[in-house]
């Protein structure tokens, strides 16, 4: 997954307890320092580095400080939106949405002033008090999404910013920490978080797997390892997540589900919710992915299908037109009422 040549570093990362972890477990790798790790010229903007893709992610890290912690709420698949301990990722989703703000490359920047992080969402927490109401994100806790850039179980294998934010919440009896990953990290089964963190496992149809989720584990491994985590002590959900529109989707999907059905046990199956995410594309991605893997945009971009929105950030995204996703959403439930039914869907997007 990693093999990391050369680190990009903010002084003031360094100079922080996490950053001189994060080093120290990587003796003789470069390092080179930068003003801000929103602008490292031979990174961001290069537009060389497409072919390239893949690679950085394996041998570039970036370390900052984040500077703006801002809590922000959600309430789709959480209630709020936690600021991240890390930015990007080793692994190649060719549909991640990530990478459309950094151009060109996106590895992994783990962000170091952690107590920090973890001291705004412990105050956070405590201001919100007991949710008196129950909603789709959970009926008692409030839920904080803690992965939103990122994989936390990715981030696991470099430092321990994600134990740190999964102790946090092990002493905050009014929230639940979330993040959805597509690796499993057996580490993560050793950091005891007695049922305050729901990891979210994303799944698709193994064909779209092999094609899409580039260096992720495998869906096999993901469904494998639900009762694992379950066993001990996370909330285990999944994130039916993307659907890609494409010939025989729904035979795959259904075949999927069965899949799931099949292997999960049923102390995993009583607790188990999901999340329903239709694709969601970006014209710059497009642009970007079709000088690396233009075989993933053969069923990424379908104009045809897609109609064009324009994000709060200004970037230009594709999603299927209303008609298609109300009727494909209901196709996915149907098959899930067949062959899943147990799976509660906690919501559709």
């Amino acid at each position: 997954m990693l093999d990391v040549r050369e680190i990009y570093a903010e002084p003031a990362a360094l100079d922080s307890p996490r950053g001189r972890q994060v080093v120290a477990r990587l003796p003789g790798v470069r390092v080179t320092e930068v003003a801000s790790h929103w602008r490292i010229p031979a990174l961001h903007g290069n537009d060389g580095n497409v072919g390239r893709w893949v690679r950085i992610k394996t041998d570039t890290l970036v370390l900052g400080v984040k500077h703006t912690l801002r809590t922000r709420p959600n309430g789709r698949s959480a209630d709020w939106i936690a600021p991240g301990s890390s930015n990007g990722c080793a692994m190649a989703c060719a549909y991640c949405y990530v990478p459309r703000r950094k151009g060109y490359a996106n590895p992994i920047t783990l962000f170091t002033n952690i107590e920090e992080i973890v001291a705004h969402v412990r105050r956070h927490v405590r201001a919100q008090g007991r949710k008196t109401e129950p909603n789709q994100c959970d009926p008692q806790a409030w839920v904080y999404d803690i992965g939103e850039n990122g994989d936390c179980s990715v981030d696991a294998l470099i430092c321990d910013n994600t134990s740190d934010l999964i102790a946090a919440f092990r002493g905050l009896p009014t929230a639940k920490a979330s993040f959805a990953t597509k690796f499993v990290n057996p580490d993560l089964l050793a950091l005891d978080p007695q049922g305050r963190t729901r990891v979210r496992f994303s799944l698709m149809p193994h064909q779209d797997a092999r094609l899409l989720d580039i260096r992720t584990s495998s869906i096999h491994e993901r469904i494998a390892a639900a009762a694992d985590f379950f066993d001990a002590g996370y909330e285990v959900h999944f994130n039916l997540s993307p659907v890609v529109l494409r010939p025989g989707w729904q035979l795959d999907w259904a075949e999927l589900l069965t899949q799931l059905d099949d292997v999960l046990p049923a102390r995993v199956k009583r607790q188990a919710a999901a999340e329903i995410i239709m694709l969601t594309h970006n014209q710059s991605l497009h642009e970007v992915n079709l000088g690396w893997h233009p075989r993933a945009e053969e069923v990424l971009w379908q104009p045809e299908a897609q109609e064009a929105k324009r994000s709060q950030n200004g970037s230009l995204n594709v999603r299927y037109s209303p008609a298609i996703k109300r009727e494909s959403l209901a196709r996915l439930r149907h098959l899930l009422s067949t062959h899943a039914p147990w799976l509660h869907v906690r919501y559709a997007f």
